[in-house]
């Protein structure tokens, strides 16, 4: 039974847990405490909670066992992938097992002919284009970090490459998943499409590993393209960034990457990827398609920025070039460490109709010069998403009061807007409170029964999403 006083688990059953499985994994069970730490949060500013034990799995069976085992003593479990989420979603707060499922990470099948392949979940995005690329596909969402599979559909992870080709929501076909009470559950079929009853994939992509964990992945896959085409655009200021932005997306422009830098983001690519670009508001810009289609695309964008006083547009034309510039892209979060040492990087992100992303992103600005903190953006402004990073000294309790107070009115100011709190990293933790202005009560009240339903001892990624 659970502390009603802690909601951690009595000890007798605690310990019944830990010793059943060391004794049945072995090496790949541990307790280590430097172990446990690594698998808590520690991308933001909530607190690290460790868990008891890490269980190490290395099958959807051994999962099964795991979670019956957790379900008997009522212990909690934390689904782990490689621990890249922002929001807490990996620290347990009332202890019990993390199940890291890294070891789980094998190309299961590729149908090529259908455009689909199946994955464990902890095979992570980098390694599966690895090993896609002699086949001609490959798989498109990128959140920038080589983040596990599992944990990005349990995210509902999106990325750069998401105007295009959507979010993990739009690209999974189905879901092997272990349930609460360790029954193995099969959301759909291979098929593109179903009226086959309630849509269980949608319902487990994005639930934070609150409802089962996943043990098998089916995703859609797409061709390379024949061409590729990349650049950088500066503007004379963010609306004037966003403004190109939205005339693009709404004329119909198949833009595959349209990624917004501010000028303090820009100055952070450069301290860290020695880029050298001038410090103003950026696009950087990648266009797929044929060699004709591509350069059309490439010349209809140049126009709409050069309306907007924007240019000269800076082509990379080499495969390294655009490598370069995608991957000091990827690295804001760390770039950003230079812009004020010593200081902890809080990242987070809010979400906004494409039609107030400007409005919403100059506001932010203004906050930002008003308030004195220092938070360089970025976004997959493509889709009104937009990000910042954050710097507070982690020492100094005004400081983390103002940081506090400044993204709270960053929330505040999406949902004014009829965005959301968070476009892509997930609820977790940090942004729960944030949930009941975004929701009516019954919305609230619906997830919540889905919750107990599924798992009604609530040991499953408790603490996450809902309060039970």
């Amino acid at each position: 039974m659970m502390n009603p006083l802690t909601g951690r688990p009595a000890k007798a059953d605690l310990d019944a847990v830990i010793a059943q499985l060391l004794a049945q994994f072995g090496q790949r069970a541990t307790t280590l405490p430097g172990i446990r730490q690594t698998h808590a949060n520690s991308l933001t500013w909530v607190a690290p909670q460790p868990p008891d034990i890490v269980v190490f799995p290395d099958t959807t069976e051994e999962i099964a066992d795991i979670v019956k085992l957790c379900a008997k003593h009522r212990v909690p479990m934390i689904p782990f992938g490689t621990g890249t989420s922002f929001e807490g979603h990996v620290n347990a707060p009332w202890g019990g097992v993390s199940i890291d499922t890294s070891r789980m990470n094998r190309l299961l099948a590729v149908h090529a002919e259908d455009l689909d392949c199946v994955i464990e979940p902890g095979m992570t995005r980098k390694a599966l284009n690895e090993q896609l690329r002699d086949t001609g596909l490959f798989f498109p969402i990128d959140p920038g970090a080589d983040a596990s599979l599992g944990g990005m559909v349990s995210t509902r992870a999106s990325g750069t490459n998401a105007v295009r080709y959507g979010t993990m929501k739009d690209n999974v076909l189905s879901l092997k998943v272990v349930l609460p009470n360790g029954d193995i559950m099969t959301t759909a079929r291979r098929a593109k499409k179903s009226s086959a009853g309630y849509d269980l994939t949608r319902l487990m992509v994005g639930a934070e590993g609150t409802l089962g964990i996943i043990t098998e992945i089916t995703l859609k896959l797409a061709g390379i393209p024949e061409a590729i085409s990349a650049g950088i655009c500066p503007f004379p200021s963010v609306q004037a960034a966003c403004d190109a932005t939205i005339l693009t997306i709404q004329s119909g422009i198949p833009v595959a990457r349209i990624e917004l830098a501010d000028e303090l983001q820009v100055k952070a690519f450069n301290l860290h990827s020695n880029l050298g670009l001038n410090e103003t508001p950026m696009l950087f810009v990648e266009f797929h398609g044929t060699e004709q289609s591509v350069e059309e695309q490439a010349k209809r964008f140049g126009d709409i920025a050069a309306d907007l006083g924007g240019g000269p547009f800076e082509w990379a034309t080499k495969a390294e070039e655009r490598s370069r510039l995608w991957q000091a892209r990827h690295d804001a979060y760390w770039s950003a460490l230079a812009l004020r040492p010593g200081c902890k990087v809080i990242a987070t992100d809010v979400c906004v109709p494409i039609s107030r992303l400007a409005e919403c992103v100059v506001a932010t600005q203004e906050d930002i010069k008003a308030t004195g903190v220092i938070a360089p953006i970025v976004g997959h402004v493509g889709d009104g998403n937009f990000h910042l990073t954050l710097l507070c000294d982690m020492d100094d309790p005004q400081d983390i009061e103002t940081c506090r107070a400044f993204l709270h009115r960053l929330v505040q100011r999406s949902l004014a807007m009829e965005g959301t709190c968070t476009g892509e990293h997930g609820v977790g933790q940090e942004k729960m409170k944030y949930l009941l202005d975004e929701h009516p009560k019954a919305t609230l009240d619906a997830m919540r029964a889905i919750k107990q339903a599924l798992d009604p001892l609530n040991i499953m990624n408790p603490g996450k999403i809902v309060k039970v």
